[in-house]
């Protein structure tokens, strides 16, 4: 009698824990960003892209959106400038609590900057980047977030890589740099803003980033949060 009780016991048990181990398996938003560390990027402002993406995602307004939602962000960071120099910053992580985060935000401002003299092939980056996704963990929106200060100049140009790549189903946002080419915001518009929902934020300079890059991943995480569970908090930025 006694095992016979234990048995229903350890069953009842289990049927309370799945669907809470279901719940922490779930991926709402698969995060992908991309860094722009061609030629036209100097030290400096490659230091204010790094630092400026690590502190939007210690903004605590951001873990609060990340965080509070009905299943986990899984995000992913690589930098992109020629060709083939597109190098992973970190592979995907489920930032299922702070301690994620903030590892996260570890490897960034460890990581050396893969490279410094190659050009802008944007349209390889985002092939690169929805190869990452297709690769990637398995979740209910699939963005890739691409940071920027020119227009493409080597390869071919991001709408034949929407062509071409698997893209079914992904968003591209933009995060179009601006005081370089007089062109880049029309050209983030016209070439790289991509897919459901897409949308592009703006930058003045790389003293703006930290600010526009908080806005960015705001909007983006607020808007699967209000799916199933409201971020309340001042908006940042």
């Amino acid at each position: 009698m006694r095992g016979g009780a234990a048995v229903l016991a350890m069953a009842f048990w289990l049927g309370l824990l799945a669907p809470v181990q279901a719940q922490q398996e779930h991926c709402r938003l698969a995060l992908l960003l991309a860094l722009d560390v061609s030629s036209s990027v100097d030290a400096d402002e490659y230091i204010l892209q790094r630092d400026g993406l690590a502190a939007a995602l210690d903004d605590a307004v951001i873990r609060s959106a990340i965080l509070d939602g009905d299943g986990h962000v899984s995000l992913a960071i690589y930098e992109w400038s020629g060709r083939r120099q597109s190098a992973m910053v970190t592979n995907w992580v489920a930032l299922t609590d702070d301690s994620a985060i903030d590892g996260v935000i570890k490897t960034l401002m460890s990581a050396p900057r893969s490279h410094t003299r190659f050009p802008t092939a944007m349209g390889y980056a985002l092939g690169f980047g929805a190869n990452l996704l297709s690769r990637g963990p398995k979740c209910d929106r699939q963005v890739i977030d691409l940071s920027g200060d020119g227009e493409n100049n080597d390869g071919f140009p991001p709408h034949l890589a929407y062509k071409n790549f698997p893209f079914a189903n992904v968003t591209v946002n933009g995060l179009a740099v601006l005081g370089g080419s007089d062109d880049v915001l029309d050209y983030f518009h016209r070439e790289v803003r991509f897919g459901f929902g897409a949308f592009i934020e703006t930058s003045e300079g790389y003293l703006g980033y930290r600010e526009a890059m908080t806005r960015k991943l705001f909007r983006e995480l607020n808007d699967m949060v209000q799916a199933a569970k409201p971020v309340r908090g001042p908006r940042p930025g």
